[in-house]
């Protein structure tokens, strides 16, 4: 939940910013909180889709752009929170997309593409429709984040960890590379065309 609601903020910030109606603020604040989700569920075949059969991540998503709304010239002294909170929802995000493709009994290669598209790809769905080049394509250590919490899962799975480790183990080493990474400004190889 809190994962969604720090999505649905970002989401929420970047439509004001783009100076949209209140609509469009919902849905961007909407697909960034479960684009990822959404298109984990249709690739395994899970439908209808999370958010349709649990309401509980509509209503957040409402409270979240409201909350938005009235509190936009506020929330920019709480970026380090947001900030926080997104990078916990990224790393819960990315171990339970690992889970839903363990369900279903893929490879562990597709498991970890199946988090990292669970915990990054609401953020590509909202820079694409705010007429961006999505951030994890350009700067920031993101996707590559969900990558190594999925490396670390299978990983931690091959030496026999319990289930506990192998989740808390996920989301921590999603969460601490993330934090590193723009801590100390860490970007991958950037490489242009002459």
């Amino acid at each position: 939940m809190t994962g969604t609601f720090a999505f649905a903020v970002s989401g929420a910030l970047t439509a004001l910013k783009k100076r949209m109606d209140t609509f469009g603020i919902f849905i961007i604040a909407f697909v960034t909180a479960v684009g990822g989700g959404t298109l984990r569920d249709v690739l395994i075949g899970k439908t209808p889709v999370s958010w349709m059969t649990d309401l509980l991540n509509v209503y957040i998503i409402f409270g979240a752009t409201v909350f938005t709304i009235l509190f936009r010239n506020y929330l920019k002294y709480l970026s380090k929170s947001l900030f926080l909170f997104d990078t916990i929802g990224l790393g819960v995000f990315t171990l339970l997309g690992i889970k839903a493709g363990l369900s279903v009994g893929i490879s562990a290669v597709a498991c970890v593409g199946l988090g990292a598209m669970t915990g990054s790809f609401g953020g590509v769905i909202r820079d694409i429709l705010c007429n961006e080049i999505p951030v994890i394509f350009r700067k920031e250590v993101y996707a590559t984040a969900c990558i190594l919490g999925g490396v670390f899962y299978f990983a931690a799975k091959h030496t026999g960890a319990t289930d506990l480790v192998m989740d808390i183990g996920c989301a921590t080493t999603v969460i601490v590379v993330r934090l590193l990474a723009v801590r100390f400004k860490l970007q991958l190889p950037v490489v242009y065309s002459r």
